[in-house]
């Protein structure tokens, strides 16, 4: 799977974050989220589709291979 972060519509939430820590991360600055892991592994597939699902910006995709 590969994760994809559209950063101009993130709103800086923080819901990823809290949903997928391994995967996201947030700016010092702004807030706005920064991708740590552009190809989680099948382990972290639960919270990345958590954090797809809770991102009130719909900034976040998950294309599956």
């Amino acid at each position: 799977m590969r994760v994809e972060l559209d950063v101009p519509k993130c709103v800086a939430s923080g819901q990823c974050v809290m949903a997928a820590p391994d995967v996201f991360d947030q700016r010092d600055d702004d807030g706005v989220a920064i991708l740590l892991e552009e190809t989680p592994g099948e382990d972290l597939l639960d919270d990345v589709r958590e954090a797809v699902s809770v991102c009130p910006a719909a900034a976040i995709r998950l294309v599956e291979r």
